[in-house]
């Protein structure tokens, strides 16, 4: 049994410039893709992420055309794992958004039977110092159980002082941190020993030798959770990184099926796993919650997801009496994420396969 495959072009304005990777763009650019089958429609997000990604829109669009216009949906029938990680990404969601369609259910319930009812959110700080704190106290009074904060890129005493005085005043708030590779071992050895007790939940990817993680973490009980590491690894290799407390996982960079499969390796090495964005579109971003909620139980909560790149987003994929996503709170209802919205084909450029 397959689908047929159908492909549309996207456009996005950003509500500002958006500096990655040594580059700015000011559009975000992806691809929908659209599988029909038997009377039921599935839609999924393919959007490389310039600057991160390996792939180009170009390249998505070349690896869809090589489909022959149809995705196989059996479950025994998987993906072509040579396929760009973020066209697996598009074409899982829309697989499952398929399923779901045909069943009548959300596409979390098409991950797991009792997924989670609602999925708590990460606020974001950047900015100047006194911008942080103010967003850092904007974020914590509204509730939000944790914060994230980039590192690696000032001074690293003056940065560990910045995360005591949050941790000071927002004691009861998780803070996640996240070097991006910007340190030496003993850069990074400072930097621990500059934060001293101030308790964090963990710091995605300090060293620029990753390597080196193991042993920085037995050396300063740094809590570590791995991010760009688990692009290159098999969901096997996570077994010898057993220092993690956590893994950082986006399935634009890794295909939604492995992504799953690195949620579910994680969690029976007693991993964290954190669902986290690459500015996809709207429908990406279901994509994230479904499989966010489908993580936990509605007694126990997931981990609260990195979804704040939707505030990035000017405009959208939904027609535009179609209600935006309620991801600019700490607690999203997954229930009202998911609910069906119509696609504006208008602002939507078809591509032929």
């Amino acid at each position: 049994m397959a689908a047929s495959l159908s492909a549309f072009r996207y456009q996005l304005p950003l509500v500002r410039p958006l500096p990655l990777s040594g580059q700015t763009v000011t559009v975000r650019e992806g691809l929908l893709v659209r599988l029909e089958e038997d009377g039921h429609t599935g839609w999924g997000d393919v959007a490389p992420l310039p600057g991160f990604s390996t792939e180009t829109v170009e390249d998505a669009i070349t690896a869809l055309r090589s489909l022959g216009g149809s995705v196989p949906l059996a479950a025994d029938a998987p993906l072509d794992p040579a396929l760009p990680p973020s066209v697996r990404f598009g074409l899982d969601v829309a697989r499952w958004s398929l399923q779901a369609a045909d069943a009548t259910v959300s596409v979390s319930r098409v991950l797991a039977k009792t997924p989670a009812a609602s999925v708590p959110l990460n606020g974001l700080l950047s900015g100047t110092p006194e911008a942080v704190l103010a967003d850092a106290a904007r974020l914590a009074d509204a509730g939000y159980p944790a914060l994230k904060l980039k590192v690696g890129r000032g001074d690293l005493t003056d940065e560990a002082a910045l995360v005591r005085r949050i941790h000071a005043a927002h004691p009861t708030v998780a803070l996640r941190l996240d070097a991006n590779r910007a340190w030496s071992y003993d850069d990074a050895h400072r930097f621990a020993d500059a934060l001293g007790a101030t308790p964090i939940e963990y710091i995605e990817e300090p060293l620029a030798d990753p390597a080196q993680l193991g042993d920085l973490a037995g050396e300063t009980g740094l809590p570590i959770a791995l991010d760009e590491s688990v692009t290159a690894m098999a969901v096997s290799d996570l077994d010898a990184h057993a220092y993690a407390v956590a893994v950082v996982l986006k399935p634009s960079f890794l295909g939604g099926t492995r992504a799953w499969s690195f949620a579910e390796r994680a969690r029976d090495l007693g991993m964290r796993v954190t669902w986290s964005a690459a500015f996809e579109s709207g429908v990406g971003l279901q994509g994230l919650v479904a499989m966010a909620a489908a993580s936990g139980t509605p007694e126990a909560p997931p981990t609260p997801a990195g979804l704040d790149t939707y505030r990035w987003l000017a405009a959208d994929v939904f027609v535009s009496d179609a209600s935006p996503l309620p991801l600019g709170q700490p607690l999203v209802d997954v229930a009202q994420t998911l609910a069906p919205r119509a696609i504006d084909l208008d602002r939507l450029t078809p591509v032929a396969l």
